[in-house]
């Protein structure tokens, strides 16, 4: 869990708290906060009230993105904080077309795992 700068907020477009996605997933709290804590997820404070907030666009059809911590795990054993692996999946890549995170909601996690394994070379 990170305090986020305002370059990167501002690539993110949608948030949602830990209450909402604990609803989406049908789980309760702890068990988002257990996934932030395995690394399955990245929560930021942000705001004011400095509240803890995921990525929107980590959570479809009730479910974490197929593909996401899988790729969290590469980014991070190469080196990268929560703040750079934000950055790194809402950038846009030319050659996937779109950002990371918009392939890996498409279900095309096999090319963004194959571009995060390229960052370590």
């Amino acid at each position: 869990m990170t305090e986020i700068d305002a370059k990167i907020d501002a690539l993110v477009p949608d948030w949602l708290t830990l209450p909402d996605i604990a609803e989406m997933l049908d789980v309760e709290v702890t068990r988002v906060r257990q996934l932030v804590k395995e690394g399955q997820l990245i929560a930021v404070r942000r705001g004011e009230r400095r509240v803890l907030q995921v990525p929107a666009a980590f959570i479809s059809d009730s479910k974490v993105v197929k593909g996401l911590s899988g790729t969290l795990t590469l980014l991070k054993d190469d080196g990268f904080t929560d703040e750079e692996m934000l950055e790194w999946l809402f950038t846009p890549d030319p050659s996937l077309p779109g950002t990371p995170a918009q392939a890996l909601s498409e279900n095309r996690g096999t090319e963004v795992k194959r571009r995060a394994q390229a960052l370590a070379v």
